[in-house]
């Protein structure tokens, strides 16, 4: 996982792990160093109680089911970032 924002790929389907256990996925655009531009994005709030893994290698497999056309958050708390395609897909 990177740990720089900053060196993520405009364009490309992105997972973003934070430190409050929230995970954006979504096409990032750009970051300012202070917020994150992402578009056709979902969010996992983990107070959802699901599981986040799952969810990760769901979206991987079938693609982001978006629920946030354009979508702005704190760059601050993230605790890295690996391209979606990385994210190992469901057996």
């Amino acid at each position: 996982m990177n740990d720089n924002i900053m060196t993520a790929q405009h364009g490309i389907n992105i997972v973003v792990e934070c430190e409050d256990g929230k995970i954006y996925i979504g096409r990032f655009d750009e970051s300012n160093g202070f917020e994150i531009v992402m578009h056709d994005a979902d969010v996992f709030d983990p107070a959802s109680g699901g599981d986040a893994e799952h969810w990760k290698k769901e979206t991987a497999t079938y693609g982001v089911d978006v629920k946030h056309k354009d979508l702005r958050f704190p760059a601050s708390g993230i605790k890295g970032w690996v391209a979606l395609g990385d994210v190992e897909k469901l057996a």
